[in-house]
C-alpha cells in the first residue's frame, strides 16, 4: 500500500472509491446513487485542489484506491490557518493503521504550510472514527444538533478540532 498525493490521472479511480464508500457506509455524506459527479468533474476538483494549497491524499493498493484524506485549506486571509478534513477508508481496510498514517502525513503537510487548526465533523454515533480522531489529538468543540437527516431520523454531529501550536 502506498500513500501519496492524488493527481488528475486518479480521477476515475477516485470516483470509484467515492462511489464504493457511498454504498458501503452511512457515515459519509452521499447516499448510494446520489453522487452525480463525472470523471471530468473529479479531475477538475483534483486540479483545483492542487492549485489552491489544499491536500488530497490517496492510498493505492493493487491498482485501485482504497482510502483518502482531503484537507481543504481556508482560502481567505482570516481562515487560511485552518484546514477542514474528510477521510474515507474502505471497510475491508479498516483497523490496519491507514487512518493514523493518513493523519500523520496530513499533519506534516499542514505544519509545512503554516496551518495551525485542523477541523472536521463526525456523526456522534460513529464510534470507530471518533476513537481515531481522539487518538490523533482531536477534541470535541461542540455538537451540531440535527445536522443530518437519514432514515427518517435527525443525526447530530460533533465538531472536532486539533491545534498544531508546537
Amino acid at each position: 500500500m502506498v500513500i501519496r498525493e492524488a493527481n488528475v490521472k486518479d480521477a476515475r479511480l477516485f470516483l470509484e472509491l467515492l462511489k464504493s464508500l457511498d454504498t458501503e457506509t452511512s457515515f459519509m455524506l452521499y447516499e448510494p446513487g446520489e453522487r452525480k459527479s463525472t470523471i471530468d468533474d473529479i479531475g477538475l476538483q483534483i486540479q483545483h485542489g492542487l492549485s489552491s494549497s489544499s491536500l488530497l491524499l490517496v492510498v493505492e493498493a493493487n491498482d485501485k484506491l482504497i482510502a483518502f484524506l482531503s484537507g481543504d485549506r481556508g482560502f481567505t486571509n482570516r481562515i487560511k490557518n485552518s484546514c477542514y478534513i474528510v477521510i474515507g477508508i474502505l471497510k475491508e481496510f479498516n483497523h490496519q493503521g491507514l487512518g493514523t498514517a493518513l493523519f500523520e502525513e496530513m499533519e506534516q503537510w499542514a505544519r509545512l504550510n503554516h496551518i495551525i487548526r485542523l477541523e472536521l465533523t463526525v456523526m456522534t454515533h460513529n464510534e470507530i472514527a471518533i476513537k481515531l480522531y481522539q487518538k490523533m489529538g482531536f477534541k470535541v468543540e461542540g455538537v451540531k444538533e440535527k445536522s443530518l437527516f437519514m432514515n427518517n431520523h435527525y443525526i447530530d454531529e460533533y465538531y472536532m478540532s486539533k491545534l498544531l501550536l508546537s
